[in-house]
């Protein structure tokens, strides 16, 4: 676990969001909300968080192409990117994978899943 990291949450329904944002508080991450894709990307631009956590439908810019746009750029491809999505089917987290991210969660999750993923990607990474 590594509190005091900054993770940057890109999720456009409210709940999921609020959800999210209350566990990676909780186990003392510090955070930063997008409400979709290219919010994200303008953020990560800005901020340069530690980890970003992007679902993958989004209006604006879903979450394959912000994480496409984060790769390419030399101030964020560094950046660990980790997928959210009620989608699991094979062809969809293969596709997310290859497009750089280290994990794919699939929701509905547990609060303290989504907190220990987090930080082992953090952990493996550091």
């Amino acid at each position: 676990m590594t509190p005091g990291k900054k993770v940057l949450v890109a999720e456009d329904e409210a709940d999921i969001r609020r959800l999210i944002v209350y566990s990676l508080k909780f186990a003392g991450y510090q955070v930063i909300e997008a409400l979709d894709g290219q919010e994200a990307l303008d953020k990560a631009r800005a901020e340069k968080p530690d980890l970003i956590l992007l679902d993958v439908r989004m209006p604006k810019m879903n979450g394959y192409d912000a994480c496409t746009a984060l790769k390419r750029e030399t101030g964020t491809q560094d950046i660990p990117v980790v997928f959210l999505s009620a989608r699991g089917q094979d062809a969809e987290i293969k596709h997310g994978l290859s497009l750089g991210a280290e994990e794919y969660i699939l929701k509905p999750f547990a609060p303290d899943e989504l907190y220990r993923r987090v930080g082992a990607v953090l952990d493996r990474l550091q």
